[in-house]
């Protein structure tokens, strides 16, 4: 299917299986050289640090020209790769879907219309847009608007068919379902704002004027699809302790806990349960906004009918924007729609189970040994993922070749940035460091497993591939020992080396973040 891609993967992969099968800490089938045994020595170092006591860590270093390994370190080992698991979905989605895919809502309707009058149903399509905003659905009820359609005597029909009905991905805790990291999955859904958390809404609490009294609640965007159930106090002084929790099975938000009078207002993002019914909701509210009256009820997942005429329509961004918040702040959601996506282009049938085989269609056309990993989700919230470093390694090696590589690698975070659209979730790591403005990578993080693979110019002026997955360890958090490590990567060089051991980088320390989160994941965002 990709020839182009498997014959120089094939290439790429023989070089890097060849000396990644050496063995756990073994660098090439030569003898090291005296830099590679300097590298050595501080990696091992690191990796003895005693946060990793009984833990499992897996790092491959590779030069991404030549193909010579200069670290590898139980390369071949399956350990849970957390959101590295997004290189694979989104190279796949790339080189399948083409950089300018794009996602299109549309509006349109089977049935007659004399004047403003439309006798039928007005059917809402969704295509798998997970950067809708309510303020795109209000230019399509606008669009409605403007063609002369003031009463629908029918339904608003919520089509959601891109996609399969399965919201969740398979092996998520349940513990993780009311946030916004694992929102469900549907072709027709919103996003509150521009980090674009589809199938979630922003709650806000603001405390009342007095003490004794309850704080306002209000969402971004406003809605009806969702219930408040106020339980907090306004107090006269403290610290404030609001919490949003989302019953599980509906759409009631409780909020608990207390806010000081006068203090700024609380926010924080929830998911909802149906996103295609909330999708539906803000949509009927837009066409009340533009003075059109639907008389029918909401009827959710119903297909549109092919003779149905357009009235309204909506294009994403193209896919090559989209890798910029996908890629930088970690999204779950873009990577299963856009699994689905792959799934419903390329065979017709959007679920995870058909986006999966593209995906590992994809990486086995790139040289990576498919039968050596699994893969559940497209964004690695699944425990269930196992992926060996040495695999990312060899995508990472083989995907420079591609004529989108260049936006690709853009959207990779990168160490040091402040920018959040360009450090993404390095931006806080490596400050003031060789590795600052220097890593692109993907960071990974779920309780017990890191992650972070990418690349580093080293002091030689060479493009290293690396990947550093770390499971199983008990502390809070191991960052630091991968930021130790893309430190000596960017500082390792050949020229004048002995095999007197390097210094051991030090990391700066990066804000704390709730163990097993990405940085990203926390909003207001730390990073």
């Amino acid at each position: 299917m990709h020839r182009r891609l498997f014959t120089r993967a094939l290439a790429v992969s023989v070089l890097v299986a060849t000396a990644a099968a050496a063995g756990a800490t073994t660098a090439t089938a030569e003898a090291p050289t005296p830099a590679q045994t300097r590298l050595h020595a501080t990696i091992d170092t690191i990796l003895a640090d005693s946060r990793l006591d009984g833990a499992q860590a897996g790092v491959v270093v590779v030069d991404a020209t030549t193909g010579r390994t200069l670290y590898d370190r139980n390369g071949q080992r399956r350990l849970v790769p957390a959101s590295n698991t997004k290189l694979l979905t989104s190279t796949a989605a790339m080189e399948l879907l083409g950089p300018g895919h794009r996602f299109t809502t549309d509006v349109s309707t089977d049935g007659p219309r004399r004047g403003g009058l439309l006798s039928g149903d007005l059917y809402l399509r969704g295509g798998g847009d997970p950067t809708m905003l309510a303020a795109d659905y209000d230019q399509l009820a606008g669009q409605v608007a403007a063609a002369g359609v003031r009463v629908v005597t029918g339904d608003l029909v919520a089509d959601d068919t891109r996609y399969d009905r399965t919201r969740l991905g398979p092996d998520w805790t349940w513990d993780d379902e009311p946030y916004y990291y694992a929102a469900q999955v549907s072709a027709l859904t919103v996003a509150p704002d521009t980090d674009y958390d589809a199938g979630t809404v922003i709650v806000h609490a603001e405390p009342g004027t007095r003490a004794g009294s309850r704080p306002k609640i209000s969402m971004t965007p406003d809605n009806g699809w969702l219930r408040v159930d106020n339980r907090a106090q306004t107090v006269a002084e403290g610290e404030t302790t609001i919490s949003f929790e989302r019953e599980h099975g509906g759409n009631t938000v409780v909020v608990t806990g207390q806010i000081a009078v006068g203090e700024a207002t609380e926010s924080d993002w929830v998911t909802v349960w149906e996103p295609t019914g909330y999708a539906a909701d803000v949509f009927r509210s837009a066409l009340r906004r533009h003075g059109v009256r639907v008389l029918g009820r909401t009827v959710l997942g119903r297909a549109t009918p092919d003779t149905a005429r357009p009235l309204a329509r909506h294009d994403s961004m193209p896919l090559a924007d989209l890798m910029v918040p996908f890629l930088k702040l970690s999204n779950n959601g873009h990577a299963e729609v856009l699994t689905k996506e792959l799934g419903r282009v390329l065979s017709g049938s959007g679920t995870w189970a058909a986006g999966l085989s593209a995906i590992g269609e994809y990486a086995g056309d790139a040289g990576v040994d498919t039968g050596t990993l699994r893969q559940r989700d497209g964004s690695g919230l699944s425990r269930r993922n196992l992926v060996p470093p040495a695999q990312f390694v060899t995508l990472l090696s083989a995907v420079r070749a591609e004529p989108w590589f260049d936006t690709w690698y853009a959207a990779l975070p990168v160490a040091g940035n402040p920018d959040r659209f360009v450090g993404g979730t390095l931006r806080s790591r490596m400050v003031s460091t060789p590795a600052a403005g220097n890593v692109h990578a993907k960071t990974g993080s779920l309780t017990g497993a890191s992650g972070l693979s990418g690349y580093v110019t080293d002091a030689d002026g060479r493009l290293l591939a690396f990947s550093i997955v770390l499971n199983n360890y008990l502390t809070s958090s191991v960052k630091g020992l991968e930021d130790q490590i893309a430190i000596a990567l960017a500082t390792y060089t050949e020229k004048g080396a002995t095999t007197a051991r390097m210094t051991v980088p030090t990391a700066p320390d990066s804000p704390r973040v709730p163990e097993g989160r990405e940085c990203s994941w926390v909003k207001p965002a730390l990073c």
